[in-house]
């Protein structure tokens, strides 16, 4: 019943000489402040503590590397002649045990004493642990990993040589050779880089290397993780972006913006400007050619658009 004092749980009164536990008991300096809680990397049996001990005995964990950041490997004898002859930029060349000397061997023994690459015997097991087993004829060339530019540093060289940029982007082009092409192209006509997207394209690997015949050692190629924000951020900075298509709605001797500010979209082979690419851009031109050909490869068409937009100009200057 109510007010009993000898029902369960009931309180009871405390007895004299036996104060509670209060502010004004026994216990106050238990309830005294004992300053701000510790860090966990503090506390000795804290989780964080322990990983922390841990990774200080350890050192720093190893930053993971790049996507693509391994070298790559040129096999057999005619492509590593290939490489040397274009420029590409070998670290090594690894000859296997007894491997038969002919003229080729004799001109990479020749090439590497003259730009004083590294030349290394291996056995021939060894060499095919080295290419992944590809057919290599006992020759193999190991190629560092392509560092690429940023696409802001393409307007950044424009600026310094005081001519309006002209950038030439390529929209899911799978074809490393159709790549190393426009590079060869872009070099030769003025451009001041190429921007490629990271995903879902070729990038600069050794066949990229040997078909641009040593033009990407001097033209910057970028990468960009999305191209159509990459391509509104050129129209922020004043280009505009033309883009190349079948169906264009100006022939390509009729474009007025090529002594401009100008970023040139390249279509993937066969399937040209994605929907969104070609919706960026602020026109699309095409290259006016006999109706017995469809279409031009991605190298092709970016090359005959690069000169004729350096013909304009040159007549403009």
């Amino acid at each position: 019943m109510a007010g009993n004092s000898k029902r369960r749980g009931a309180t009871r009164s405390s007895s004299k000489g036996n104060p509670t536990a209060g502010s004004g008991g026994r216990r106050r300096k238990g309830l005294e402040g004992k300053g701000p809680t510790p860090k966990a990397t503090d506390r000795p049996y804290h989780q964080a503590h322990k990983a922390k001990k841990r990774s200080d005995h350890q050192g720093p964990r190893p930053k993971r590397p790049a996507k693509g950041g391994d070298a790559e490997w040129i096999a057999g004898r005619n492509s590593v002649v290939e490489a040397l002859r274009a420029g590409v930029p070998v670290t090594a060349v690894y000859v296997a045990e007894g491997a038969e000397r002919d003229g080729r061997l004799r001109e990479i023994f020749a090439s590497t004493a003259e730009s004083g690459t590294s030349l290394l015997e291996v056995s021939r097991s060894e060499l095919d642990r080295l290419t992944g087993g590809a057919v290599h004829q006992g020759v193999g060339a190991r190629v560092p990993a392509y560092e690429y530019a940023h696409p802001d540093d393409l307007l950044e060289a424009a600026a310094a040589s005081g001519e309006p940029p002209l950038v030439v982007a390529l929209d899911s082009v799978t074809d490393p050779r159709n790549l190393g092409a426009v590079v060869r192209s872009a070099a030769g006509f003025g451009a001041h880089g190429v921007v490629i997207t990271e995903r879902r394209a070729a990038g600069m690997t050794a066949s990229a290397w040997k078909t641009s015949a040593g033009a990407a050692a001097r033209l910057p190629v970028a990468q960009a993780t999305n191209l159509v924000r990459q391509l509104k951020a050129f129209q922020e900075e004043g280009c505009m972006v033309v883009g190349l298509a079948a169906d264009g709605d100006v022939d390509l001797p009729d474009l007025d913006l090529a002594t401009g500010p100008l970023v040139l979209v390249v279509g993937a082979e066969g399937g040209g400007l994605s929907r969104l690419v070609a919706e960026t851009c602020d026109q699309l031109v095409s290259i006016p050619m006999s109706a017995r050909l469809e279409s031009l490869n991605a190298g092709v068409a970016a090359g005959v658009a690069l000169y004729e937009i350096a013909r304009k100009r040159a007549a403009g200057a």
